[in-house]
């Protein structure tokens, strides 16, 4: 009996991990199906970012699709920056680490839009190619 009893929160641990596995698959295979309708898309666990011709659309991703989604144009923008640990770094010139990692889309009515992502090269890699589009 004191055997079972040891062995119970592992067991419940691995009930733990599977059911988060199975939400995470559930939110990747929403986003393929989301993904579909965009010339270039991302995924990570922050959010989820689509590009179809000169528009963005980005938003969070749950096990039942992307919520909260918000479309912009890149015609209108004055700038794309890659922002780390809120301040603006060079995109060629990459720190290692940071705690946050966002792209900012800024406009002239001196709003922005800061997406975030999960890897500094990722971003900077969607950075670079946003803005050979905005060329």
């Amino acid at each position: 009996m004191v055997h079972g009893l040891l062995w119970l929160p592992l067991l419940a641990a691995f009930i733990g991990l599977a059911w988060q596995g199975s939400k995470e698959y559930r939110k990747v295979e929403s986003y393929r199906t989301w993904a579909l309708q965009f010339e270039k898309a991302k995924y990570d666990i922050y959010a989820v970012l689509g590009q179809k011709g000169n528009d963005i659309t980005w938003g969070k991703p749950t096990p039942k699709g992307p919520v909260n989604l918000e479309t912009f144009s890149l015609n209108p923008l004055t700038n794309i920056r890659l922002v780390i640990d809120d301040k603006p770094v060079d995109m060629e010139k990459l720190p290692e680490k940071g705690r946050t990692i966002e792209l900012e889309f800024v406009f002239p009515a001196t709003s922005s839009v800061r997406i975030p992502f999960t890897e500094i090269p990722l971003a900077a890699q969607w950075g670079k190619y946003l803005q050979s589009l905005k060329v």
